[in-house]
């Protein structure tokens, strides 16, 4: 992946340019309400949000499962920190500093049964029309007083999610995904623009120029609620400016029968290669 490049915009600035928060995604409460109608507007705008998809117990099991992994061990799950480890000197600072703990499904039961969990599963079938097959599994941490953005990309333009058939992402909420503490934000229909060049700017993303963000529509989610997307979908989380944690998990299907992308393929999709354009 190309070198990330500085910015020397503030993330108060970043936040108040890039993402509007006036709009808000309607929800479906409860994965039981989940219909063809439903299925219908997944296709038409690329998302679908759903509220009060894990119960109380799921929430709480799933915490204390990213806490154990994070500070006692972390049974060979990933742990991406945002410092040096060894600048972190208490658990406070550590848990400050965690951006990202993934590949974890194969270690810990209790995030493999919320990959797994049957209400999910369903819905993403539906979406998909054949077997769920689970790629990728992460825990997203955005702590209070400055959490990281991550800026407008689509999931398929990271190549371990580079398919030939769509991805399914579904993004849980761990704690309350609100407005201000970097909830998620999604452009509508926009998988329908297909694959789009990203550039290394403040991560591999979309150029913040390309970016609609007029037609931007926030998706707070109650914890145990779930945004289930597109993987072409353009999407990004504002930072966390607020005192609150945002604790999310998010999971990425494909179909059984899909295939990667040839590297090739890849760059030709996702990449300015082809056109030369820059941001």
């Amino acid at each position: 992946m190309p070198r990330i490049e500085p910015t020397d915009q503030s993330p108060e600035e970043i936040s108040a340019k890039l993402y509007r928060y006036e709009r808000i995604a309607d929800k479906i409460e409860g994965g039981e309400n989940w219909n063809e109608s439903s299925l219908a507007d997944y296709w038409r705008n690329g998302f679908a949000a759903v509220e009060h998809v894990l119960d109380e117990e799921d929430i709480q099991n799933s915490k204390e499962a990213l806490y154990e992994l994070i500070f006692k061990d972390n049974k060979g799950a990933i742990i991406q920190f945002s410092k040096p480890k060894s600048e972190l000197k208490t658990d406070e600072e550590k848990e400050l500093a965690v951006r990202k703990v993934h590949e974890f499904v194969k270690v810990d039961e209790r995030l493999r049964g919320i990959a797994e969990h049957p209400a999910i599963l369903a819905i993403v079938q539906d979406i998909l029309g054949e077997t769920p097959r689970l790629v990728q599994d992460m825990a997203l941490l955005k702590p209070p007083h400055g959490g990281g953005e991550k800026p407008w990309h689509q999931d398929m333009a990271y190549g371990n999610l580079a398919y030939e058939k769509p991805v399914v992402g579904v993004w849980i909420a761990l704690d309350e995904a609100a407005l201000d503490n970097g909830c998620m934000h999604v452009i509508p229909g926009s998988h329908a623009d297909g694959a789009t060049p990203h550039y290394a700017i403040r991560d591999w993303q979309l150029c913040d120029a390309h970016v609609q963000v007029e037609r931007d529509v926030a998706v707070p989610l109650l914890p145990g609620g779930i945004l289930l997307f597109h993987g072409l979908l353009k999407h990004g989380t504002p930072y966390n400016l607020s005192t609150k944690k945002r604790r999310a998990l998010q999971f990425h299907y494909v179909g059984e029968s899909a295939i990667k992308l040839t590297p090739k393929e890849y760059k030709r999709f996702f990449t300015n290669e082809m056109s030369g354009a820059e941001c």
